[in-house]
C-alpha cells in the first residue's frame, strides 16, 4: 500500500541514494574511476559465461555510446554499467569478454563527446564482500541468460529485494519473479526457450542477422578494427567469429529484442516516481522467495516431516 505513497517513495529514494553513493566512493577508491550517484546504476554480476551474455551487455553500451556521439542533442539518461564476476581459468572466451569489457571502458570513460552519459566498470575480485556494496546500489538488474540455459539461481533475488528492477529474458528465476512482481514490474525481452530451441533446430543465419542489424554490424566493425585494442587489430577476432558462423547463445538474434527493451528502461527511469514505484513493489513481492517458505515445501512435498516455524 505504500508503493505510491510519495513520502514513502522519497524515504526509499533516500536509502538508494545512500547505498549507491557508498558503492561509488568503493569505486573511485579501488579504481580511480568517478561515476556520478544521480545516474542509473545498471548492474550486471554474476560468473563470466557466454550464455550470461555480458557480451550482449557490452555491445549494446557500445552501440548507446555510438549513438550518443552521433545525437549529442537527444536527451540521454545517464548510465553507469558495473560488471563484476570471475571466469574460469581454462575459459578462453570468457577471460576474453572480461577483458573487452575493461577496453571499452578505457575508450568509452575517456571520451569528453559523451560528457560521462554512459560509463563502464569492470569491478575485479567480485566477493561477497563486494556484492554486499553492489546488490542495495542497484537500481537495473541484468538477467539476460540465453533462454533455457540459466538454472533457477538466486542473484536476480537479491536484487529484487533490495529494489531493483530487472531487465531478463524468460529463463530461470526470472519467470518466477515475473509472476509474483506482476508483468508491469519487470522489463522482460527476447525469445523464450522453445524460440531458442526451434532456431538453433532450423536454418539460423547469424551473418545475415548481424548484416541486417546496422547498429550491431557497426559495432562489429568497431571491435574489428582495433577501436578497443589499438595494436592489436585482431584480439576480438575469435568472439566476432562465433557470432557471425553459429551465434549458439543468441545474442545478435536477440540485440534488436535487447536494445528496445533498454530503451523502456530509459523512458522509465525518466519518470522517477513511477521507477520507485515499482522498486518498492519489486522489494514488497519477494517474501515468496524466502527460506521459510522453501524449507516447509521441502518438509511437506519431499521430506514429508513435520516443520513447525515458532
Amino acid at each position: 500500500k505504500f508503493a505510491e505513497n510519495s513520502t514513502f517513495q522519497s524515504r526509499f529514494a533516500e536509502i538508494k541514494r545512500a547505498n549507491k553513493e557508498r558503492l561509488a566512493r568503493e569505486i573511485q577508491a579501488r579504481m580511480g574511476v568517478r561515476v556520478d550517484p544521480s545516474a542509473m546504476f545498471d548492474v550486471q554480476v554474476k560468473r563470466i559465461h557466454e550464455y550470461k551474455r555480458q557480451l550482449l551487455n557490452i555491445l549494446e553500451a557500445i552501440s548507446v555510446y555510438n549513438q550518443i556521439r552521433s545525437h549529442p542533442e537527444r536527451n540521454w539518461v545517464p548510465r553507469v554499467k558495473i560488471f563484476a564476476g570471475k571466469a574460469a581459468a581454462s575459459y578462453w572466451q570468457a577471460k576474453l569478454i572480461i577483458r573487452l569489457a575493461n577496453d571499452v571502458a578505457r575508450v568509452i570513460n575517456a571520451d569528453p563527446a559523451v560528457r560521462g552519459l554512459i560509463k563502464i566498470v569492470f569491478i575485479p575480485n567480485y566477493n561477497v564482500s563486494l556484492a554486499e556494496l553492489i546488490v542495495p546500489a542497484a537500481d537495473l538488474s541484468e538477467q539476460i541468460s540465453t533462454a533455457g540455459m540459466e538454472a533457477s539461481g538466486t542473484g536476480n533475488m537479491k536484487f529484487a529485494l533490495n529494489g531493483a528492477l530487472t531487465i531478463g529474458t524468460l529463463d530461470g528465476a526470472n519467470v518466477e519473479i515475473r509472476d509474483h512482481v506482476g508483468p508491469d514490474n519487470i522489463v522482460i525481452f527476447g525469445m523464450t526457450a522453445e524460440e531458442v530451441a526451434q532456431r538453433r533446430a532450423g536454418e539460423y543465419n547469424p551473418r545475415a542477422v548481424i548484416e541486417a542489424t546496422h547498429e550491431l554490424k557497426d559495432v562489429l566493425d568497431m571491435m574489428a578494427s582495433g577501436v578497443f585494442s589499438p595494436g592489436e587489430a585482431d584480439r576480438y577476432r575469435g568472439l566476432i567469429d562465433i557470432l557471425y558462423a553459429s551465434d549458439w547463445f543468441m545474442v545478435a538474434a536477440d540485440f534488436t529484442a535487447y536494445a528496445k527493451a533498454q530503451r523502456q528502461v530509459d523512458a522509465l527511469w525518466s519518470e522517477p516516481s513511477r521507477w520507485n514505484e515499482k522498486a518498492i513493489r519489486n522489494t514488497a513481492s519477494m517474501a515468496w522467495f524466502s527460506a521459510d517458505r522453501t524449507i516447509r515445501e521441502y518438509a511437506q512435498e519431499i521430506w514429508t516431516v513435520p516443520f513447525d516455524v515458532r
